[in-house]
């Protein structure tokens, strides 16, 4: 059955924070250059793989949230100071009362904990100023993203592992709908840590150089860190719209994807209906697209299903990694650009091309007109995203 048709989410404005750089003007000159952020870790953890470091500043937070400041809540608050003025702009259309802030990401803190314990172990003692509730939940992100950016609202977070903070798209539509909230803050970070780098390397799905989505000599994903945010509103002026927010759990597997894509496909199919097109209507997919055999094998088998072979798909990863619980965020950002910059960037690393993908992956940059752009999301779990994104 068709999914019912959804009022589209006024995105007023929107900030990326990746591998690629801080600010939207850095983040589109490397994309066109096809320049990657992946490199060698700064920290060692045993093994040779490349990630996705942000080298941007991260200034301290100040003042009562000098006690907040762990490299995560410094990530978010160089977000959410891209975004002061279109935030002073709803504070004053909106109550902030009626104003979310509803985010996503499945490491929150573990970073700064992690760096506590190495401390345990060396000294027997945790560090003085280390907090398990400021420095370490999920509340911590909450918590700092509200008080910088003056929002009052209900406050949440999603931790579906790689969907989790394209989920918080789909939660502004439900509540935008049911007359809680006129407004949201709505994305997600995740830092760097040993705890994904080792399970990963554990699972044997890191690659020792760069990713490679969709080449058939890719052999495994790389990690990346980063996060992007975007205020939703009711009404305003759009940067972009979102049409549709597909979500469905095919719960085939705690690590694999379903082997026929169907997850995958069925998200895909929510979204466009809920915007009430069809395929023919997709300019360009933002596809998943880890580099890992089985998610590029089941997304191809999906994506082929519904698309002619003329629709780009790219993967970004090549240039962030994988940012784990950001990356729905940081992807719809991309798929953003897309629709408001008139081209898309060539995906990194795919040749020699898996030709039995049966798709068209875009190696090189590529203008056009594109109008409707879906960014897949999908999780271990089975869990699936895909966020279709319009122009206004």
């Amino acid at each position: 059955m068709p999914a019912p048709r959804v009022r589209p989410l006024c995105v007023t404005d929107y900030a990326n924070l990746n591998a690629l750089g801080g600010s939207r003007s850095e983040i589109l000159a490397a994309l066109a250059a096809g320049r990657s952020g992946l490199g060698s870790p700064t920290e060692s953890f045993g093994f040779t793989t490349a990630v996705g470091e942000v080298r941007t500043e991260l200034p301290d937070l100040e003042g009562e949230l000098s006690a907040w400041s762990t490299r995560i809540a410094r990530m978010a608050g160089v977000l959410v100071a891209e975004l002061e003025e279109p935030l002073r702009r709803a504070r004053k259309r909106w109550r902030p009362e009626r104003i979310a802030v509803l985010m996503g990401s499945s490491t929150g803190g573990a970073s700064a904990t992690e760096v506590a314990y190495r401390h345990y172990v060396e000294q027997g003692a945790l560090p003085a100023d280390y907090s398990f509730q400021r420095h370490h939940t999920f509340n911590a992100l909450l918590n700092v993203v509200g008080e910088l950016s003056g929002a009052k609202g209900p406050a949440w977070m999603i931790s579906t592992a790689c969907t989790s903070s394209a989920k918080p798209l789909a939660t502004a539509q439900r509540l935008m709908a049911a007359d809680i909230i006129d407004a949201a803050i709505v994305g997600g970070v995740d830092t760097l840590c040993a705890l994904t780098l080792l399970g990963f390397q554990s699972l044997q799905a890191l690659d020792r150089q760069p990713c490679r989505p969709f080449s058939s000599e890719r052999s495994g994903i790389s990690i990346g860190e980063g996060g992007a945010l975007a205020l939703v509103e009711r009404s305003g002026e759009p940067r972009v719209l979102v049409e549709g927010v597909g979500e469905t759990s095919d719960a085939y597997h705690i690590s694999a994807p379903h082997p026929e894509g169907r997850g995958a496909l069925g998200a895909m199919q929510v979204a466009m209906s809920q915007a009430g097109c069809s395929s023919k209507d997709i300019d360009h997919i933002n596809a998943h697209g880890t580099g890992t055999h089985l998610n590029d094998a089941t997304e191809g088998i999906a994506i082929a299903k519904l698309f002619a072979d003329q629709v780009p798909v790219v993967s970004t990863k090549g240039y962030t990694g994988h940012t784990l619980g950001a990356a729905g965020a940081i992807e719809f950002a991309f798929a953003s650009y897309a629709i408001e910059e008139g081209w898309i960037p060539p995906s990194l690393n795919c040749e020699p091309l898996d030709e039995s993908a049966g798709i068209f992956i875009s190696k090189t940059l590529l203008k056009g007109d594109f109008k409707r752009v879906l960014s897949n999301s999908f999780a271990f779990g089975g869990n699936n995203v895909s966020v279709l994104v319009r122009a206004p």
